[in-house]
């Protein structure tokens, strides 16, 4: 894969990736873009030369990495813009804004994910809700206003990517997580629905699952916000995937020739034994 490391340990491609010429100056749109795999992946497309709309409820850090996009001299541009994702009327007035602004999404990388320590004997059902509200019905909500985005446009080679999880394909032991893996069973659903969807509609636009299991973000933390030491084991224990490493995924699904369908892409440490 072209590129070099940077001091951080993030990966800077310094080439335009073979078969990423065709998206150049197209416009992707990253949900959860804030940090982490999000992030990561706006960075990534924004080296790719394309216009990436980075969204998220707050967009401080995305006004950030698009300064530094900018210095870096990266062909793309990052475009912030505030979204909380939880409301349908918010993702409605972003596509909305989308449309006015830049025509509208050719990509639409569902990122944005959330999970709650709320296990299914003892959970809250605000936790239930925050969860499935976020990780499956926004998800749905994006993906049915990028269709009719590209629809209207006639664009016919567009892509929807779903960053999904490993707890989309099997149960983990940990209890506590036992409802965000439910949601995510259903990403894994959703988007073998949504590309049978697409056949049927005569399309030739593409979906796929990108499924990582640990990566080292700010996921644990927010999961474990009581107990910051479980969360850093989590890290620890093992050698976890990078945010750049899920990035690498999107770019090289992105790269497929037109023809070829990723269904899913499922990534686990290589250190990991379950």
């Amino acid at each position: 894969m072209s590129g070099s490391w940077s001091e951080g340990g993030g990966r800077l491609g310094t080439t335009a990736r073979a078969g990423m010429e065709r998206w150049r100056d197209r416009l992707a749109l990253v949900t959860g873009a804030s940090g982490g795999i999000g992030a990561a992946v706006a960075r990534a497309l924004v080296q790719q030369g394309l216009k990436v709309v980075g969204c998220a409820r707050t967009v401080g850090n995305i006004e950030e990495l698009a300064a530094e996009c900018k210095s870096a001299g990266y062909p793309g541009t990052l475009i912030p813009h505030r979204c909380d994702l939880s409301s349908e009327e918010d993702i409605l007035s972003m596509f909305s804004a989308v449309r006015s602004q830049h025509s509208g999404v050719d990509i639409c990388i569902n990122n944005a994910g959330l999970a709650r320590p709320d296990t299914l004997l003892s959970g809250s059902t605000s936790g239930w809700k925050d969860m499935f509200n976020v990780n499956v019905l926004a998800l749905s909500i994006c993906t049915r206003e990028a269709y009719q985005s590209m629809k209207e446009r006639k664009v016919d080679d567009g892509h929807i990517i779903n960053i999904n999880s490993m707890s989309g394909h099997q149960v983990s032991p940990h209890s506590v997580i036992h409802f965000y893996s439910a949601t995510k069973y259903a990403v894994t659903a959703l988007t073998e629905g949504l590309r049978q969807e697409l056949r049927e509609a005569q399309t030739h636009i593409r979906a796929t699952c990108i499924s990582p299991e640990v990566v080292e973000t700010q996921f644990a933390f927010k999961l474990h916000d009581k107990d910051p030491e479980k969360a850093a084991v989590t890290y620890e224990r093992i050698k976890c995937l990078k945010p750049e490493d899920v990035a690498e995924a999107v770019i090289y699904v992105l790269s497929t020739p037109p023809h070829v369908q990723i269904g899913d892409i499922q990534m686990r440490p290589t250190e990991q034994v379950i």
